[in-house]
């Protein structure tokens, strides 16, 4: 049976003569709807199910007070109709674990970011940059349980056996235990998994920065290092700023590593203890509580109070979103659009 080559002949008509620029674009603007319209829904149904902690409780829960492990055992324990008691809680604890790893881990890890990609952009060989892109782009996309396995099989023990001492597990033993999950060990591996993420950013900032604009720099007297610092990373501030933001969302809603290596205990690291028993003391964020406690979404009161967290990290990314987009407004007419 010989091929009828005539049958596609409308296929190939359609390849040599694709969409009209007006198609293409009630297309991709409907995507675009359908895609807002999944993400409002998704915070409405959020929002409809912390409702009752809400309703109970206005905004009292994100304040300190009693125990937060009794509070939501009692939580679990309830019954499908619990009383407006049961839904009382107090988050702070999770809240100030979530906002001290976070903010350690960006404050470490934006320097190493920012020098780091001067290096690969500016100073690098070619041929090592060729290399150290791609490695990026991988440890960027590495899972964070891969991390967390790392942590609770090597970090956690060197910390837990050589690290901390003796004398000070025994001097916060009545209050918390020293094992080695805990802060420190939850900022390193944060800092690891954001960092090559902002790297991978703001390198493709700097590379769109006019060479010509070095360039004038180094002609005008500013030595090479000062040309980059001055006028290329001037230059890619707002990447860097979109960078940070979007590193302080990843380490915010990072739940599976934290739980691995956090030590999932309710407890607020105290400096009063010193500064080196601070550093070790383990906490719980908001995203590792989710992880941790959601197979009690079947009690109303402990589900209402999970989702009520979810909906704070909802808000909290909108939160970063604003904050980044306002301090990107003075630095627009340094700009460099690639």
């Amino acid at each position: 049976m010989g091929l009828d080559l005539t049958q596609g002949a409308p296929l190939l008509e359609r390849l040599r003569h694709p969409w009209p620029d007006d198609r293409a674009e009630r297309l991709l603007g409907a995507v675009a709807l359908v895609v807002c319209a999944v993400v409002v829904a998704m915070v409405a149904f959020v929002a409809d199910h912390a409702w009752p902690t809400f309703a109970h409780d206005g905004l009292s829960w994100l304040t300190p007070g009693g125990s937060l492990t009794n509070q939501f055992a009692a939580m679990q324990a309830t019954n499908a109709h619990p009383p407006a008691s049961a839904y009382h809680f107090n988050a702070w604890p999770i809240i100030y674990g979530t906002i001290i790893s976070t903010a350690f881990a960006v404050l470490f890890a934006l320097p190493l970011a920012v020098f780091s990609s001067i290096f690969i952009v500016e100073l690098a060989p070619a041929r090592l940059r060729a290399i150290m892109i791609p490695v990026i782009r991988l440890l960027a996309s590495v899972p964070s349980v891969v991390y967390g396995l790392i942590g609770i099989l090597v970090l956690v023990p060197f910390v837990g056996n050589h690290i901390i001492s003796g004398s000070e597990k025994d001097s916060v033993a009545s209050t918390v235990q020293l094992t080695g999950k805990g802060l420190a060990v939850t900022v390193v591996i944060l800092t690891v998994m954001i960092t090559p993420i902002m790297v991978a950013l703001i390198c493709e900032a700097l590379a769109v920065v006019p060479k010509s604009w070095r360039e004038g720099a180094i002609a005008l007297g500013l030595n090479p290092l000062r040309a980059i610092l001055a006028v290329v990373v001037r230059a890619a501030r707002p990447a860097i700023v979109a960078a940070a933001v979007l590193a302080t969302a990843r380490a915010l809603g990072e739940a599976i590593m934290i739980s691995m290596v956090s030590g999932g205990n309710f407890f607020s690291p105290n400096l009063s203890h010193g500064v080196f028993v601070f550093l070790f003391e383990p906490l719980r964020t908001v995203a590792s509580t989710l992880v941790d406690f959601h197979e009690g979404t079947s009690a109303p009161a402990l589900g209402s109070a999970l989702y009520a967290l979810a909906l704070l990290l909802l808000f909290s990314a909108l939160a970063l979103s604003v904050a980044g987009y306002l301090i990107k407004l003075p630095l627009r007419k340094y700009q460099v659009r690639g």
